[in-house]
């Protein structure tokens, strides 16, 4: 029998434990793995719905689950980039929302993916190259940019100011505002 990633799009079950970067959902008796962004949205014990990716590679397959089919959508756009696996496209979707996403490869901004991201330029090009006809323009301003630098100057790694960026609320508007919730939310 052939697999292809369109055999498995959605699963609802009930969460039976949250790891790191997947959960188990029980779905008819089964615990199924799903590798997600941000599993810890997830609670134990409660009932979810997932957009899914089935991945097929020589050794197995894996499933990949997102809370928004639109964010799904974006992560095949991006596996669609020669050189860009399902395990790195999720790894993008951890640093940064996907409308945030979107809008930095409408605008080809180089720098928000390189640092934000944590892509290495070549990568980013490549990414901008091949999907800015696909996602096209969208509104996307550089205070994220302006945010990680500020939270670099101030001592923080680039991995911490990625994660402080990360728990900036989407209500958060602008520059002073966003790099206020970063440090309120930031390391110690």
């Amino acid at each position: 029998m052939l697999y292809d990633e369109t055999m498995i799009r959605q699963i609802r079950g009930k969460v039976l434990e949250v790891g790191l970067a997947s959960a188990t959902i029980e779905v008819a008796g089964f615990g199924i793995q799903v590798y997600l962004s941000a599993p810890q949205t997830l609670s134990v014990g409660n009932e979810t719905v997932l957009a899914t990716h089935l991945a097929v590679k020589k050794d197995g397959v894996d499933l990949y689950g997102f809370l928004d089919p639109a964010d799904r959508d974006f992560f095949e756009l991006i596996i669609s980039v020669s050189g860009i696996g399902p395990k790195t496209a999720l790894g993008i979707l951890r640093h940064a929302p996907r409308e945030a996403l979107e809008g930095a490869i409408g605008k080809r901004d180089l720098a928000y993916l390189t640092k934000v991201v944590g892509l290495g330029k070549k990568s980013a090009e490549k990414l901008v190259m091949e999907l800015v006809d696909k996602v096209g323009p969208r509104s996307h301003d550089n205070a994220d940019g302006e945010v990680f630098d500020t939270l670099v100057a101030l001592g923080y790694t680039e991995r911490e100011a990625r994660g402080a960026l990360q728990t900036i609320p989407d209500d958060a508007i602008g520059k002073d505002v966003r790099l206020k919730a970063a440090l309120s939310n930031g390391h110690s």
